[in-house]
């Protein structure tokens, strides 16, 4: 999944700015599908995963597989694995959180009894479904997105589960809705949880927000920080033009949450990988 794109150094686009955003978003989402599909008619069917959205870094499509259909799909909620069958339809179905990692945000909610939360990066909801399931009934989740029609796409599943109440959904660039909220003092340290799986040019933007915004001991998750594997590529490597774009900034983002005193980290390579921060100061 992939928020819009905004210039490097840039914080506000416009409007001609956001409509080249999701050009770009097109271009990854059928750069990666034609990928995935040559790779198919080159390996064949057997042993190749049929999960949408598919990041992971195993390199077992087998093994990768086996736990899609041994632990995750079995115990998936029927109303997630709807969007999931949806979302497949999507032209853009690579942008997706993959199953094992919607499990896996579901239980890590559960586990830190999440109340109030962020989504910055929605695209038909997945990732937003497997938040709203974990919160208690009054929970709060403010999601954020450029795309209306892509999260509408999702929306009708989401109000069929019973928990499209919890969520606030904002159209537009995060940027302004956080400092929007960093301006009021009230809302420091109210959120229990981020979840950040959007534009890797502004990561670091978004992240000397979101550490006023999340509490002494919250979690923020930063989504794709192994890029493809493309952070250990060699320079010559030859990569596919969005992930050289953003490979970057991936680099100095990893690099930024290593050294910075105020969280804690661990890097995990669940989906296309998710770095967990929590807040110690």
């Amino acid at each position: 999944m992939s928020f819009p794109t905004q210039t490097p150094g840039k914080e506000i686009a416009g409007g001609r700015k956001e409509r080249k955003k999701e050009s770009n978003q097109q271009l990854m989402a059928t750069t990666e599908s034609q990928t995935q599909s040559q790779s198919q008619g080159q390996h064949g069917q057997a042993g190749r995963h049929q999960e949408v959205g598919h990041k992971s870094l195993l390199q077992s499509d087998a093994l990768y597989q086996y736990i899609l259909e041994t632990s995750v799909y079995p115990r998936e909620p029927e109303c997630m694995k709807e969007l999931r069958e949806i979302t497949a339809k999507h032209p853009w179905n690579i942008m997706t959180t993959s199953a094992d990692e919607g499990q896996f945000l579901n239980m890590l909610l559960k586990l830190v009894n999440a109340k109030k939360t962020m989504e910055i990066g929605v695209y038909t909801g997945y990732s937003l479904l497997a938040t709203a399931l974990a919160l208690p009934d009054d929970g709060q989740i403010l999601a954020m997105d450029i795309n209306r029609e892509n999260y509408e796409l999702g929306l009708p599943v989401i109000q069929k589960a019973g928990v499209a109440h919890k969520i606030d959904f904002r159209e537009g660039p995060a940027l302004p809705v956080l400092d929007a909220l960093v301006e009021d003092e009230k809302n420091h340290g109210s959120f229990d949880f981020i979840f950040v799986d959007a534009d890797k040019d502004n990561y670091l933007n978004y992240h000397k927000r979101l550490l006023d915004l999340v509490k002494l001991g919250g979690i923020i998750g930063y989504d794709n920080t192994l890029w493809n594997g493309s952070v250990v590529a060699p320079p010559d490597a030859p990569l596919r033009k969005y992930v050289r774009y953003y490979r970057d900034f991936v680099l100095e983002l990893n690099k930024a949450l290593a050294a910075d005193p105020r969280i804690e980290i661990c890097q995990l390579p669940v989906g296309d990988g998710i770095t967990l921060c929590r807040r110690v100061k």
